[in-house]
C-alpha cells in the first residue's frame, strides 16, 4: 500500500498536520491533509480521494511525488495557465 515516507525527509505525520493548516497557499494545505490522513491510517488513498472529491490517481501522484521530492514535490506552483483564446488584436478591445 502507498504511504508517504515521513522518516525519508525528517518529518513526522504531526507537523505534516499543522502544514495543512499553516501552509501558504490552499492546494498545498490540501495535500498536506492527504498525507497526513493516509500517513497516519485514517484512510487510504482511493478512500481519501472520495472524501475530497479528488480522483484516486491524484492522491497517489501526491505520495509519489512527496516520497520522491519532499515538500517540493508537493508544494503548489501556479504555472501560467492556459493560452488566451483571443487573437492577439482582440485582446486590448
Amino acid at each position: 500500500m502507498l504511504r508517504p515516507d515521513f522518516a525519508k525527509w525528517n518529518q513526522s505525520a504531526e507537523e505534516m498536520r499543522q502544514l495543512s493548516t499553516v501552509a501558504e497557499h490552499p492546494r498545498t494545505r490540501e495535500r498536506c491533509l492527504a498525507l497526513y490522513m493516509v500517513g497516519t491510517k485514517q484512510a487510504n488513498a482511493t478512500q481519501w480521494s472520495q472524501e475530497i472529491g479528488r480522483r484516486n490517481m491524484t492522491v497517489q501522484r501526491w505520495i509519489r511525488q512527496y516520497n520522491e521530492q519532499g515538500m517540493e514535490g508537493i508544494r503548489y506552483q501556479h504555472t501560467g495557465g492556459p493560452p488566451p483564446f483571443l487573437p492577439g488584436e482582440l485582446k486590448n478591445c
